[in-house]
């Protein structure tokens, strides 16, 4: 009777410590969907700024006649704007960008 107390006890020992693998249970957990993957990070220079080039040129670019107060070439300003950006961006693929931009840390 000891013996199978003390094996018992070495038992769960092992298992409580992680060194024998449980067996994994099933749940009803929801399959993964496409948002709990990560996304790709958005890159001003390469992916935003041909965007606000084509639809904000001349006038939010060096030289133009709002740069100095909101100049779309500064990743701050973007950031400042905001989702306010949409009353010139209408494309759904280059709005999908600048919120993804927005949203990164």
């Amino acid at each position: 009777m000891r013996i199978v107390l003390g094996v018992m006890a070495m038992a769960l020992l092992l298992v409580e410590s992680g060194g024998i693998i449980r067996p994994v249970r099933s749940t009803n957990a929801a399959p993964a969907t496409v948002s709990d993957t990560p996304k790709t990070r958005v890159d001003f220079d390469t992916q935003l700024k041909p965007i606000f080039q084509s639809k904000c040129m001349p006038c939010h670019f060096s030289g133009g006649k709002m740069y100095d107060s909101l100049p779309f070439d500064k990743p701050t300003t973007i950031r400042k704007l905001g989702t306010r950006l949409f009353t010139r961006i209408k494309e759904e693929n280059d709005r999908k960008l600048i919120e993804d931009f927005l949203a990164q840390p």
